[in-house]
């Protein structure tokens, strides 16, 4: 690991101050300009290759019950510049190692008739700028209520956007692709229903927000370190194309609750004129904190199958009885309920599914549905919906414990909180011991529905202390999280890596509730997975549901090699072969690469990239000289071409190549590939159909 700290500090009286200030990044291609207007406003500016992409754009924060936001009559009083350059490994990731090196501007400010001070903190990298405030000790300003945060975000021009509308509670929306200043006229539409939600605004947006300029500048807008805060949404006005943070209230409308010392989120901007380098950015985890977990031995890629697709697609159920008009834990009487038949968490085809992990080299098998209180567990405000520990009759934890463990497998636990969040906290410890002692290393959260205490949102500040508390408490245990309908991640996975994945977006199980749009898959790179890898579930291979759950006639709008791309292009260390036993055993030349892709990578490039349209992405395995390639397609059919460079040159490698067929399409012919191998080298250029919601997959192994 290296490091350089070269700083400069200056302090000027304040009859001498320098009102601007400026910030190049390393290489010298963004330039950030801060500056108080004449009535102290701080603002701030970025350009890039010399053309604007932030114009000048207003910093402060509103209070509430407060004589003076801080939002004016600043004076700048103190002003350091530093340059940082470090490379750092992270436990599991994209690439073995990563740099993270920047140039910083800390600006304080002082605030007239107040004497309260500001910190205005401005990283800027190759890839972008990150900045936040920061609240330090002082007597005048100790304990405050943020009422709204006011940073600006000034376009440059009226961009094309992927946007998914603003909301206090979900994420789960497909993306809509406009202009910025069609987005009033579309937010009705692209609002999905979904288990809970509560939007604000119908220019309100989510981020990460990805646009690109009609000069070919891609633009994303994000947040770094969400720690004991609220999630930030962006607000438009449509007319002068400016973003306003609008932060995410609790039940009583505040927006976060300070005490000082403190620091807000970083806000972020991430720029190129490449797509690719979007994709490739590692801004969002430099701005996190180094890893806090000492010893990291435990924290391992998984990759996954279970009983939770048939449950997605009802084929089975997560309940266990049809008998009881609802439930009542401690008190309810299992042992008298007539099984419901349809009941998936059951011993003996949990055992089916460890036999498939153990015979084709997976991991773990994840099981939902396995404790008692599923019969009513939705949309009753109910506080104790389950305990995390006590199994239906039909499973039994300590045979399936032994048996998983005799075949080399492990068991991931669910947890379904049913959006009651101080029921789990009453919980955790008792259910977190019982997973160490039945062998379970890894759990699945769930926040279905609205939060509880009610009027809270999965995005309020004292719910996303929950989501850390969680974290952190699991770091006791030992066990890993992925954590699902909980806020979208923002790089914390570098502090706290046992959070090994989340949802935080429309997931697969979408395809299982009317269907995603063909180009979901090329859009949720540039915007979801900037802050952190997700969970997607890919691996489906029967995209016609009805034929074995009669009663859902939705459609998967993916092709069968596109599902398999998804391995590569949908980067996770934690990933799931989602589809049911009996569709895999019917593509057994298919699902091998699905058992030969890894989940943990020492390089990866960006090959080809174009928000909504296309993505292509090659990754070395770690500890191997195996490369992996995985294209994903929007509706339009295209013709990707590639060149091998990347590979080690002299050597031979063999290529197994999964592709859509000529007549492959989401639509009409889902399950048309083709499979066939080739030898390449360093040197080899690939010219590759992909088909309307397509794709291909590529193993390439060494010869020996």
């Amino acid at each position: 690991m290296k490091k350089l700290f070269l700083a400069s500090f200056i302090l000027f009286a304040f009859s001498s101050i320098a009102t601007a200030q400026q910030l190049k990044s390393p290489q010298g291609e963004f330039e950030m300009n801060f500056s108080l207007t004449s009535d102290g406003t701080p603002t701030y500016s970025l350009k890039y290759k010399n053309k604007e992409v932030v114009k000048t754009s207003k910093l402060g924060l509103e209070l509430k019950n407060d004589k003076k936001s801080l939002l004016n009559d600043f004076t700048i009083v103190d002003s350091k510049t530093a340059t940082f350059d470090e490379t750092w490994k992270p436990v599991w990731g994209e690439v073995a190692q990563i740099r993270n090196h920047y140039n910083e501007l800390a600006v304080t400010l002082n605030q007239k008739g107040t004497d309260r001070k500001i910190v205005i903190r401005f990283r800027l990298f190759d890839d972008g700028l990150g900045f936040r405030y920061e609240f330090p000790s002082q007597k005048n300003l100790v304990y405050f209520v943020i009422k709204e945060e006011r940073t600006q975000f000034a376009m440059a021009g009226n961009h094309t956007a992927h946007w998914i509308s603003g909301d206090y509670d979900t994420q789960e929306y497909d993306y809509t692709t406009s202009k910025l200043s069609e987005i009033r006229n579309l937010s009705s539409k692209a609002r999905s229903e979904n288990a809970s939600q509560e939007g604000f605004s119908d220019t309100g947006v989510q981020t990460s927000l990805m646009m690109k300029s009609n000069d070919g500048i891609y633009i994303n807008l994000h947040e770094a370190a969400l720690i004991n805060y609220s999630c930030m949404n962006l607000n438009l006005d449509d007319k002068k194309m400016i973003f306003e943070s609008h932060l995410t209230p609790d039940a009583k409308g505040d927006k976060g609750y300070i005490q000082a010392p403190s620091t807000s989120p970083w806000r972020t901007v991430i720029v190129s004129d490449d797509a690719r380098e979007i994709l490739d950015s590692k801004m969002t985890l430099n701005l996190n904190d180094p890893c806090k977990i000492e010893d990291t031995s435990w924290i391992k890629p998984v990759k996954y199958v279970g009983v939770w697709w048939e449950m997605i697609t009802n084929k089975s159920t997560w309940s266990y009885t049809n008998d009881f008009p609802a439930i009542q834990l401690g008190i309810t009487d299992y042992s008298k309920a007539k099984p419901n038949g349809t009941h998936g968490a059951n011993t003996a085809h949990v055992k089916e599914y460890i036999d498939f992990a153990s015979k084709h080299g997976f991991d773990g098998v994840l099981v939902e549905g396995w404790n008692q209180g599923w019969e009513d567990w939705f949309g009753h405000a109910k506080d104790y919906v389950f305990d995390f520990v006590t199994p239906y009759p039909d499973f039994d934890v300590k045979d399936l414990h032994e048996y998983a463990k005799s075949k080399g497998v492990k068991m991931i636990m669910h947890h379904e909180t049913s959006g009651s969040t101080r029921n789990y906290e009453r919980h955790l410890d008792k259910a977190f011991k019982f997973m160490n002692d039945n062998g379970y290393e890894a759990v699945k959260t769930g926040y279905v529905g609205p939060i509880l205490p009610v009027g809270e949102h999965h995005y309020s500040q004292s719910i996303i202390n929950h989501y850390q508390y969680v974290i952190e408490k699991a770091v006791d245990y030992k066990i890993m999280v992925n954590a699902h309908e909980a806020v979208r991640p923002t790089g914390i996975c570098r502090t706290y890596p046992n959070m090994i994945g989340n949802e935080a977006a429309r997931g697969t199980e979408f395809q299982a509730f009317g269907g995603s749009k063909p180009n979901h898959v090329t859009i949720l790179p540039f915007t979801r997975l900037i802050g952190g890898p997700m969970d997607y579930t890919p691996g489906i291979f029967e995209m016609n549901i009805q034929k074995f759950s009669p009663t859902n006639t939705s459609k998967v709008n993916s092709t069968l090699a596109n599902q398999l791309a998804l391995y590569v292009t949908m980067y996770s260390p934690l990933q799931m072969a989602a589809d049911l036993i009996e569709n895999y055993n019917q593509f057994p030349d298919a699902f091998q690469f699905i058992k030969d892709v890894a989940v943990d990578w020492s390089e990866s490039k960006y090959l080809e990239a174009e928000p909504g349209d296309y993505i292509t992405v090659a990754r070395k395995a770690k500890g191997t000289n195996n490369w992996f390639i995985g294209n994903v397609n929007g509706e339009t059919p295209r013709t990707s071409n590639i060149t091998l460079n990347f590979l080690e040159k002299g050597k031979k490698y063999t290529a197994t190549i999964y592709a859509d067929a000529k007549d492959a399409h989401y639509k009409t012919n889902p399950q048309a590939y083709t499979i066939r191998k080739i030898t390449v080298t360093s040197k080899t250029k690939l010219s590759q159909l992909s088909a309307s919601g397509g794709g291909y997959a590529i193993s390439i192994v060494e010869n020996k």
